[in-house]
């Protein structure tokens, strides 16, 4: 037997990052501005799942989707030319004009900074022990932050579907896409997807879509998408998918559908029980998981869960207090969003700097976009948690604005809003918007919940005009 060797590195960190993404990025810059020795591991190119796999990349694809989607929405309003389309090999180009240069440019900004950068897989052979490839680092501290993955799907065939990231991509979008699962990503890349051409499946298992959502403005942002001819099949479940013997280069996708009925839910049963769907591509859109299975926690004595790192309020290991953990590889109780995991990089990066004295306390006022179009936008309680918490609240609940001077001037036929006010204190509870503005104006919503400014200050601040923020008194 050969006895494998190790460059061992002793003792030269005081701390040592696993993921290379926002939370870890700016948990980096801080502890080395401070002075600290840092080194950063990543087993895929650097920059994490927003900048390479995530928001930003899939922002480029929605842009030019915007100008497709205008243009239809614009027809005998002014436009006359029917025969714009997406080219999808320029806009793939396109993106990766963005993506491409990111990882060595992370990586020369690491160097620059004096943080000491490892390529490869990471895991724990001590309490604060990192071995890496053929190296073992050493350092007084770990911090998590290696974001998420796709929860792993238990389905015969399920290596013939591809993930968000392959559709990130692609260099072309074949004619007939299915989307198993009905989440953000599901929605996200199907409008895109329709908009390019493709014809368009989203087969989910619940009751409803979107499920941390208002189901009211899901249901019209499900009629906006089953508007562009995207095939919406609820409460079914994808059985098994196979390489149509037929033709090879398709797909077989088996699934069955529940005949039971939620009461509460507003959206109708499956028609049928089994249903065999063609498709040439199958993705992957049916929910992520922190990506921290890999890295044998067991033996560093770090507890974890289905929700990640088990950490206490200041993102510090219950059981081993030298690990902190920070974004998505964390069960910290806020939305698995880049702004969540921007603050908990810093956050984290304090604490460890200055001892545990910033807590946690975001509590759920993050904004989160489901970016179709229009975009779905939120921040705050949902209409159902206010009620189980037994506050007294009124709803200001408009199911339909597209006769509102925003959404008609640009043809948008699909709107509505939803906000919640605190009766007594008229504080913002909660706001919930379908619209071509609702991405901005859900900011100032985040804005007045964070900052107590009431239902009342709000509707007195004068906005220009007109812009989606004017719009905001008329919400309130």
């Amino acid at each position: 037997m050969v006895k494998k060797s190790y460059r061992m590195i002793d003792n030269k960190y005081d701390l040592v990052i696993i993921g290379t993404g926002v939370a870890a990025s700016h948990a980096a810059s801080k502890c080395s501005s401070a002075g600290w020795r840092v080194a950063i591991i990543d087993y895929r190119p650097f920059g994490g799942t927003c900048a390479l796999r995530g928001c930003d990349p899939k922002k480029v694809l929605v842009s030019v989707e915007e100008a497709i989607d205008w243009n239809n929405r614009m027809q005998g309003k002014g436009v006359s030319s029917k025969d714009m389309r997406i080219n999808w090999s320029d806009l793939a180009h396109f993106k990766r004009s963005f993506t491409d240069p990111f990882p060595k440019e992370r990586e020369e900004a690491f160097l620059k900074a004096g943080i000491t950068p490892f390529h490869g897989h990471a895991h724990f052979i001590g309490p604060t022990t990192i071995k890496v490839e053929n190296d073992v680092l050493r350092s007084r501290y770990v911090l998590i932050a290696t974001g998420a993955k796709p929860v792993e799907l238990s389905i015969p065939g399920n290596e013939h579907v591809i993930i968000s990231d392959q559709f990130l991509e692609l260099d072309k979008i074949p004619p007939r896409i299915l989307f198993i699962g009905g989440g953000y990503i599901s929605f996200e890349f199907s409008h895109i997807a329709a908009r390019a051409g493709a014809q368009v499946s989203i087969v989910h298992r619940g009751f409803r879509p979107l499920e941390n959502f208002d189901s009211d403005l899901v249901k019209k942002l499900m009629q906006r998408t089953e508007n562009l001819g995207i095939n919406i099949r609820l409460q079914t479940q994808v059985d098994k998918v196979e390489r149509n013997p037929s033709d090879h280069n398709s797909f077989l996708v088996y699934t069955t559908s529940s005949t039971s009925s939620d009461p509460s839910s507003s959206y109708s049963s499956p028609e049928q029980d089994n249903a065999t769907f063609q498709a040439d591509m199958v993705v992957h859109g049916a929910g992520r998981i922190p990506d921290v299975n890999e890295l044998d926690l067991d033996v560093a004595g770090v507890k974890f869960g289905d929700k990640g790192i088990i950490v206490n309020e200041y993102l510090q290991s219950v059981s081993n207090p030298a690990v902190y953990a920070a974004g998505d590889a964390a069960a910290s109780g806020n939305p698995p969003l880049t702004p969540s995991a921007e603050h908990e990089g810093k956050l984290a990066a304090s604490n460890l700097l200055k001892g545990n004295h910033k807590i946690n306390n975001t509590g759920g006022i993050i904004p989160s976009i489901v970016f179709t179009i229009p975009p779905f936008a939120a921040v705050g309680m949902a209409e159902e948690t206010a009620r189980e918490r037994g506050l007294r609240f009124r709803t200001n609940y408009e199911e339909d604005t597209s006769a509102w001077y925003s959404s008609r001037r640009v043809g948008e036929n699909f709107s509505a809003f939803k906000v919640l006010v605190e009766e007594g204190t008229d504080r913002i509870l909660g706001a919930h918007i379908v619209g071509p503005h609702a991405e901005e104006q859900i900011n100032i919503f985040a804005i007045a919940i964070q900052r107590g400014i009431t239902s009342e200050d709000l509707k007195e601040i004068i906005f220009a005009y007109p812009t989606g923020s004017s719009d905001i008194a008329y919400m309130l």
